[in-house]
């Protein structure tokens, strides 16, 4: 999975990590509760990409953006969720909500 091929459109308090590849697309979406705070609310990943890690390199994308921006993210998508308690590394940028 090439990472550096994930999209991040953001609209207003709205935004989506994505990720193409044919006609399948992946995304991860999230609310900005502030400037400082975003909540990740739903990851979609269809079947074409299931077993190739990429829901985990959209999560980790936010981490990454999260680590750069100063701000936090608050993971309420169960699959965002069961990263983040796989990863304590990034307890720096998860709010504990």
């Amino acid at each position: 999975m090439d990472s550096e091929r994930i999209e991040l459109e953001e609209t207003g308090s709205k935004g989506r990590y994505l990720y193409r590849d044919g006609g399948d697309e992946a995304e991860m979406t999230y609310s900005r509760a502030s400037a400082r705070l975003i909540i990740i609310d739903h990851t979609g990943v269809p079947d074409a990409f299931r077993g190739q890690g990429v829901g985990l390199a959209l999560v980790l994308r936010a981490v990454a953006d999260a680590g750069a921006g100063g701000w936090k993210i608050l993971p309420l998508c169960p699959f965002a969720a069961t990263q983040f308690r796989r990863h304590p590394e990034w307890a720096d940028v998860r709010d504990g909500g």
